[in-house]
């Protein structure tokens, strides 16, 4: 079920509704890491300057440019970890438009959508961002500690809180909050599962842009097959 729906939401991706989700979660989230890039070039300029003194060394004026050189790799490295926060918001945003383009082309027929109410979807996301960055940041412990299990670690974690959020969304806006996390719990393996596949491509620069859109797409197939089933 999980492949399929992952399938399913890979052939939507020329879809012009999809195309649009793409061009603006692709714009916010590249506005948001060349932000956090020039950011991180005004601490260098601060704290370093264009000439540094070191000791026994003296004068120096080519750290500053390579500090500038390295921050832009360590920019494709923290995007990594930037996306997983990033990933949800963006999801939160937009999944309403791209769920309605899947039903539109996979489940037509279905009555309108009566949705959350603005301060239920507000509160529940904020909830979630910290609940995310608090346990990233606890998780990044363990990555020290367990350098070669680092990747395993940051897909299962991430995987389990994405696809919490992913299905708690899709489901949230057909049969409301409290059925949605009552699904949750039901299927939580699947759920997860899942949830390590839209986490896995997370960690590859470039290619973890299309997450949020599949991410979405794939979970409103999914809830559908539950709901379906249950």
């Amino acid at each position: 079920m999980i492949f399929t729906a992952f399938g399913k939401a890979l052939g939507q991706m020329g879809d012009p509704r999809f195309q649009r989700v793409l061009l603006l979660g692709v714009g916010l989230t590249f506005a948001l890491l060349v932000a956090a890039y020039v950011g991180l070039l005004v601490l260098i300029q601060m704290f370093v300057g264009p000439e540094t003194s070191l000791p026994l060394i003296g004068q120096v004026t080519w750290l500053n440019d390579l500090l500038s050189v390295g921050s832009f790799f360590f920019m494709m490295l923290l995007s990594v970890f930037l996306m997983v926060p990033v990933a949800s918001a963006i999801t939160s945003m937009f999944l309403d438009e791209v769920a309605a383009a899947v039903e539109a082309k996979h489940y037509p027929g279905l009555p309108p959508v009566p949705g959350l109410s603005v301060w239920e979807g507000v509160k529940d996301t904020v909830n979630f961002l910290g609940v995310l960055i608090a346990a990233n940041v606890l998780a990044l412990v363990l990555y020290v500690m367990f350098p070669p299990a680092a990747p395993f670690i940051f897909w299962g974690l991430n995987g389990f809180l994405l696809g919490r959020e992913y299905f708690t969304l899709a489901a949230a806006r057909r049969v409301g909050l409290i059925e949605a996390k009552r699904l949750r719990r039901r299927h939580g393996a699947t759920i997860w599962a899942a949830g390590v596949l839209m986490a896995m491509p997370l960690s590859i620069p470039l290619v973890n842009l299309l997450i949020p859109i599949l991410g979405a797409a794939t979970f409103t197939h999914i809830f559908h097959a539950l709901w379906r089933g249950r």
